[in-house]
């Protein structure tokens, strides 16, 4: 796992050169006379501010920046980049009271088991999990009934979403459905998966 925290502050060649990465999950280093390749499949979590100041959006608190700065401030991740995060997701804050009162939620060993039994699942129908599925094997495995295939093109198509940003979503909906248990990609799964890319949808 590779965990970079305020992720916008890292060096933009540094951060492009995650995409390869990503992609194929091996790094190709390429010199005068030598060419070497080495794993390196990985899990990426990033985490940044709304804005620059971090008050973007605060109920209580005025954010700082102007509209100039706020828009420099996201355009330090590149749409290439963000087109290959899985997840993207959008938390707000949570008033002091409501965050004192919060329900316990499920155990981690609970989710720890739920997810076991979804990786099980995913080798023994396809030999691999998910994430690696490409291709016919997606399409297989990830196949969808013809209305549900008809409402996804329609969403494609309104929010301008690339192949990438397609097939993630489908990989996505498809572990939504194994942690459900569920033999087949239903469109809840698919909507859920395709919440998950706010970022895009903005």
């Amino acid at each position: 796992m590779l965990f970079l925290d305020e992720w916008p502050e890292f060096g933009r060649d540094a951060l492009e050169a995650l995409r390869e990465p990503l992609e194929s999950g091996r790094v190709v280093v390429t010199r005068a006379r030598a060419r070497a390749e080495f794993p390196a499949r990985f899990q990426l979590v990033a985490a940044m501010n709304p804005c620059a100041c971090g008050w973007h959006g605060h109920a209580l608190r005025a954010c700082r920046c102007s509209a100039a700065q706020l828009a420099r401030y996201h355009a330090r991740i590149s749409g290439p980049l963000l087109d290959r995060i899985d997840l993207q997701v959008d938390l707000s804050d949570v008033a002091a009271d409501a965050l004192l009162q919060l329900p316990r939620g499920e155990s981690s060993a609970a989710v720890a088991a739920r997810v076991a039994a979804a990786r099980t699942r995913q080798h023994a129908r396809q030999g691999t999990l998910n994430a690696r599925l490409s291709g016919a094997a997606l399409d297989a495995h990830a196949a969808l009934d013809a209305a549900t295939a008809s409402w996804f093109a329609a969403a494609l198509e309104r929010l301008g979403w690339s192949a990438r940003a397609a097939h993630r979503s489908l990989r996505v909906a498809r572990s939504i459905a194994d942690l459900a248990g569920d033999d087949t990609v239903e469109r809840a799964a698919l909507a859920e998966a395709m919440q998950y890319r706010l970022a895009d949808a903005d």
